[in-house]
């Protein structure tokens, strides 16, 4: 086998790139290092990724997996977006909804949440940081699906401050 290693956020952004697109079902990706396959299949997304020189006899490694597809939400419409605040990614990193994968989420869609309550995680650098909502108010979405990457002051939830009961 190759000394070469799998760069995951490369495939990452290949997967993500292609599973957010309506228009592409099949995308291709190559580097001198490394090329990424994926495809669009019934519901899900079929990866392939060879890391080493695709072009020569080098040795490679190849890794295939299958992703379950993104499911669509529905769209907020615009006259109800207008008194939402969003609560935003402070850091780049890996946003998680609960502190493990067996754990039920930290909140869900229709909760109430107060100023201080931790609603999600974003690893960064192999730190676990809890993100607390600044506002009390209901969740009307979750923007951001488990375990995907997300960018500085990239919105994760959709908070209705007015929201006056529990």
């Amino acid at each position: 086998m190759s000394d070469q290693k799998f760069d995951l956020d490369q495939i990452r952004a290949v997967i993500r790139l292609l599973s957010e697109s309506d228009d592409i079902a099949e995308l291709e990706v190559e580097s001198p290092t490394l090329k990424v396959s994926v495809k669009k299949v019934a519901g899900a997304l079929r990866a392939t990724a060879t890391a080493g020189n695709p072009g020569t006899e080098a040795p490679t490694q190849t890794l295939h997996m299958t992703v379950p597809a993104p499911q669509p939400t529905a769209p907020v419409p615009a006259a109800a977006v207008d008194h939402l605040t969003p609560i935003s990614a402070p850091m780049v990193g890996t946003f998680f909804r609960a502190p493990n994968p067996d754990a039920p989420p930290f909140v869900s869609e229709g909760d109430v949440v107060e100023p201080g309550q931790t609603v999600c995680i974003i690893e960064a650098m192999k730190l676990f940081n809890e993100i607390q909502s600044e506002m009390r108010g209901r969740v009307v979405r979750v923007l951001v699906e488990n375990a995907a990457p997300v960018e500085f002051g990239q919105p994760l939830f959709l908070i209705d401050p007015t929201v006056t009961d529990r």
